[in-house]
């Protein structure tokens, strides 16, 4: 919602400069890109989570499920646990969007939807790390398991999230 501290200005040549906004963008034109920006990288991650979804579905139905051990069925269920929690905040701001459509508040929506999608790239990264694991560990062992449980971690940690944060302190 824009609030009354900072209203938009009518005339587009009243125009101040804002935040984050590009030259010569009123505050309900910068809402309005980032909102399409954040729904359009939503889109691009909407069709990971879902691809391994789909895959941790199929895995408890296949015959050497049986064969896992009471960790890897643990891993396995905290897998399936963050990935469909992940691919729910990722499609949860299309739905506020449609439910709030022109209520007026699509800054709050931008917000709202910036903090469900980074919570939802978290789950993601804590899937994969998951799913590396898992794969680790009956390949491998889980000493191995470890190892490479925690290097995605790290990765997905710094590139996603640390590199991001880095970037914007040093403004």
């Amino acid at each position: 919602m824009i609030d009354s501290a900072h209203p938009a200005p009518s005339d587009p040549s009243e125009r101040a400069p804002i935040e984050g906004a590009q030259p010569g963008e009123s505050r309900k034109e910068r809402v309005d890109r980032e909102l399409q920006e954040l729904l359009n990288e939503v889109r691009v991650a909407i069709p990971g989570a879902e691809v391994l979804f789909a895959f941790l579905l199929g895995v408890a139905f296949t015959e050497r499920f049986g064969d896992t051990t009471t960790l890897q069925r643990a891993i396995y269920f905290g897998a399936l646990l963050t990935t469909a929690g992940s691919t729910a905040l990722l499609i949860a701001p299309t739905a506020h969007h449609r439910l709030r459509f022109r209520s007026g508040d699509k800054e709050e929506l931008l917000y709202r939807a910036t903090r469900l999608a980074l919570t939802a790239l978290a789950l993601l990264a804590a899937s994969i790390t998951a799913v590396v694991f898992l794969v680790g560990d009956v390949l491998y062992g889980s000493r191995s398991a470890a190892l490479a449980g925690a290097f995605i971690a790290a990765w997905f940690s710094w590139f996603w999230f640390g590199l991001p944060l880095l970037r914007r302190t040093a403004r």
